[in-house]
């Protein structure tokens, strides 16, 4: 067991912020898989309704640091964003109304069998470049999207609205409910089943988690989950360092290659998930 008086350190919070930050960015997925284990092996006194609280305001900070980085990118699109965000904000509140229902050791469970399906699914899947690109919509609810970046590379690609939607509603119930900020399940959703290339898959997640993520933390702040003066605190230090963490992984995002960010993910979701069902 980790000594729970290192996360007293102002240090520590910092470098833990800026972590989270680089990595959850990078990959898309707002960097909650890495805090929430943390937490539950750091704090085993938190009850799963704290450990969400804290992780979710910083997975909320995170992403909209991220999402200005995003947006300098070009590589946010914003019309799918707005619209998956829109569908997840009812999930968001009523994930963090259930949270306090859930026992502490089922709570490891399911959010640990669910980061080791995620992970296998990645591993397995076979990795798709993007929708083939339909000019208009043949089907209904099938939109086309063409973004270029700042790079000056073109994405074009077809994904169906309907289909992203829903997905969106359950991403934003198990967000909260579990302090993973969604993205971590939404950046696979949105590449493999919705066949947005990576790159856009990964920015616009981090759009939609921005407002997702904000959502939830007014619902916690509401119910007066951030009153200890001692969860208060490390709030503060671990948003001031993720920041900059936000920062420096979009910028490393665009440096490496897609295939490597599916696959440093599906790594990152198993080791934490057999961390958690050890």
């Amino acid at each position: 067991m980790i000594d729970p008086t290192i996360f007293d350190s102002v240090v520590v919070l910092l470098t833990t912020g800026f972590f989270v930050g680089t990595i959850g960015t990078m990959i898309g997925a707002g960097g909650g898989f890495i805090l929430v284990p943390l937490l539950l092996l750091t704090h085993p006194q938190f009850t799963p309704e704290m450990v969400t609280a804290v992780s979710i305001v910083i997975v909320a900070v995170n992403a909209i640091s991220g999402s200005v980085a995003y947006g300098r990118s070009g590589r946010i699109d914003f019309r799918a964003g707005m619209l998956f965000a829109l569908f997840t904000i009812p999930g968001s509140v009523l994930g963090v109304l259930t949270t306090k229902y859930i026992p502490h050791a089922v709570f490891n469970v399911v959010f640990g069998g669910l980061l080791l399906l995620l992970a296998l699914f990645l591993l397995f899947k076979k990795q798709e470049s993007g929708g083939k690109y339909v000019e208009g919509r043949s089907e209904k609810g099938l939109r086309s999207a063409v973004l270029t970046d700042n790079e000056n590379t073109t994405y074009r690609y077809t994904y169906n609205a309907y289909t992203g939607a829903a997905l969106s509603v359950v991403v934003g119930y198990l967000s909260p409910l579990l302090g993973i900020g969604g993205g971590i399940i939404h950046v696979p959703a949105m590449a493999h089943w919705l066949r947005f290339p990576i790159h856009i898959a990964t920015a616009t997640s981090h759009f939609i988690l921005a407002i997702m993520a904000s959502v939830s933390v007014l619902v916690h702040a509401l119910q007066g989950n951030y009153a200890d003066p001692y969860i208060l605190r490390m709030v503060v230090w671990l948003c001031i360092g993720v920041i900059p963490g936000a920062q420096a992984g979009a910028w490393l995002s665009h440096k490496i290659k897609g295939k490597v960010i599916v696959m440093a993910l599906a790594i990152c979701l198993a080791i934490v998930a057999l961390r958690l069902l050890w």
